[in-house]
């Protein structure tokens, strides 16, 4: 069974860091290509940031280039994104999915972690 369970959201303000984790279980990490997604109250699902299927290339979303880094430890199965120079637009639901290094088309998403970002 696929699972994805993802942690570290929480409140900080405006230029604040954050770093997410996502453990990873139920099928082999590193073959499948890995994303960070997230929905913003309101709004539809956003792709992050990803990494392609060999974990070799990582690519992000013009609204956080800069400013989000994502990064994985392969010998526990997890992947981060590490959040800095937070604004007030980044405010979402944070989710790790599965399948997918470029857009919002995964296979599986754990159940999100909530960022907010607010004075």
């Amino acid at each position: 069974e696929v699972q994805l369970v993802e942690s570290g959201g929480g409140l900080v303000q405006p230029g604040g860091s954050l770093r997410l984790s996502c453990v990873a279980s139920g099928f082999p990490f590193t073959m499948y290509a890995m994303s960070w997604v997230r929905q913003a109250p309101g709004k539809g699902l956003e792709w992050v940031a990803g990494v392609t299927t060999d974990h070799d290339t990582t690519y992000y979303a013009d609204s956080v280039k800069g400013r989000f880094t994502l990064s994985e430890d392969n010998a526990k199965n997890t992947l981060y994104l590490q959040l800095n120079n937070l604004k007030t637009e980044d405010t979402a639901m944070y989710y790790c999915v599965q399948g997918t290094s470029r857009n919002t088309n995964y296979n599986y998403r754990g159940q999100g972690t909530q960022v907010t970002v607010s004075s």
